[in-house]
């Protein structure tokens, strides 16, 4: 089954985030470990550097393959 708002539920939606005022609580951290926190969120682990790493290897032995001649 589906969820369709109506305008009458938008509407109700509307008039009780206007009560609540949630912007008025959401202040972000307050302590300085909070906000280091808050700030490594994004960090991907050097996932990003070990893949340019992988890549270069694999583009050496790309070369080193093409330079080969393979007798069978």
């Amino acid at each position: 089954m589906s969820y369709e708002r109506t305008a009458l539920h938008r509407e109700r939606q509307r008039q009780a985030i206007h009560r609540w005022k949630p912007w008025n609580h959401s202040t972000g951290p307050r302590t300085s470990a909070g906000k280091t926190r808050s700030s490594r969120r994004g960090y991907k682990g050097g996932q990003r550097l070990l893949t340019r790493a992988v890549a270069r290897c694999l583009r050496q032995q790309l070369q080193d393959l093409k330079g080969e001649r393979i007798t069978g």
